[in-house]
């Protein structure tokens, strides 16, 4: 069976019910999953794309206009998906079209609209453990994504403005086919300041936090990397080996069947042994991620359950201190999806975790 065939036979089983007579999926997350990697993205801060997908009992229609179905087929869907195209001034020829095809039953939809349904939580679970082609594109995507990181900030200089390193990070990523979907750039002032450091037109000084969430076919690489333009201080070094040895609590505890609530507890008693009790409430600490850069943050009690062959992104961090990697969880433990071999690592609770690079 097709990546395409199972993907429309679970959602069938998970959504036509109860008097559903339709799903109609419309963000750009969950077009990609059901597409296989296709991607109706054309605005990168959109939500949704240019198409959308139908799925009944016996079909499967992309919903588009002219401008864009030649492309999409040509370049995007994968075969057993049909088309079908309106004129790009009539708005509700696709409307139309769906309530002819869910007929007398009820529209299910990821972004419900008055009248239409939310997807049940067995379809959203559908989301949460990976396929093997899915993975097979994810890893390429990792090390895409890692390796552009690298080349960026081996290149840097600290002359370089925060909107020089960004939109060299964003060249190296769409050098490689990856469509730079967030990217931060701390300078040496600023990432002391703030935890989400937005590119500026301060100059880097002597040393820079990058940040990239990198998505390609759909899905979502997210990490963090640190350079230097000297030796770091002894107090600099402290916080860095805190915050992995701290993240290395969420680690060990990412499992299949534990929860996004038991992971940030981890962290939250973690932080606090290292001595930074109430930290964590500074930033989110990340979440499950894939087809969004975090389908779900951990937040306090959450019972969102972890499964094998899903992705995790945790972020702790402190002042002037941060490490992120995307991880997909097995059976046998976590495999790290962003690693690229000429980063320079040290060992910490058994895993290669990133160093500052040090130029």
């Amino acid at each position: 069976m097709t990546e395409l065939a199972r993907k429309l036979d679970a959602l069938r089983r998970a959504a036509l019910r109860d008097g559903v007579g339709a799903v109609r999926l419309r963000g750009l997350d969950w077009t990609s999953w059901v597409g296989c990697g296709g991607s109706a993205a054309v605005l990168l801060a959109a939500e949704t794309g240019v198409a959308d997908v139908l799925v009944s009992a016996d079909g499967a229609w992309v919903l588009t206009d002219e401008i864009e179905r030649a492309r999409l087929q040509a370049e995007e869907l994968p075969p057993g998906l049909e088309m079908f195209a309106a004129r790009w001034w009539d708005r509700g020829a696709a409307d139309a079209f769906a309530d002819r095809i869910r007929g007398a039953g009820a529209l299910a939809s990821d972004r419900p609209r008055p009248g239409e349904r939310p997807l049940p939580p067995e379809v959203v679970a559908l989301r949460r453990s990976l396929g093997p082609e899915e993975l097979e594109r994810y890893r390429a995507l990792g090390r895409d994504a890692a390796a552009a990181v690298s080349d960026v900030l081996r290149a840097a200089r600290p002359d370089w403005t925060g909107f020089q390193l960004a939109g060299a990070a964003a060249g190296a990523l769409w050098s490689r086919g990856v469509a730079p979907a967030l990217v931060l750039a701390g300078d040496a002032r600023r990432l002391l300041l703030y935890r989400h450091p937005t590119p500026t037109s301060d100059r880097l000084g002597d040393r820079a936090m990058l940040v990239v969430c990198a998505r390609r076919h759909g899905l979502y690489a997210n990490l963090t990397r640190f350079v230097y333009f000297r030796d770091p201080t002894a107090e600099e070094a402290r916080r860095g080996a805190d915050v992995t040895r701290i993240e290395a609590a969420a680690l060990d505890a990412s499992r299949p069947g534990a929860t996004l609530g038991a992971v940030l507890d981890a962290l939250v008693a973690a932080y606090a042994a290292a001595g930074y009790a109430g930290e964590e409430a500074r930033h989110h600490q990340g979440g499950t991620c894939g087809y969004l850069s975090r389908d779900a943050v951990a937040v306090p009690g959450s019972t969102v359950p972890l499964e094998a062959g899903g992705a995790v992104a945790w972020n702790p961090s402190l002042p002037g201190a941060k490490v992120e990697d995307t991880f997909v969880i097995g059976a046998d433990g976590l495999e790290n999806l962003t690693v690229d071999p000429r980063w320079p690592v040290e060992r910490i609770a058994g895993r290669a975790r990133p160093l500052p690079l040090v130029r």
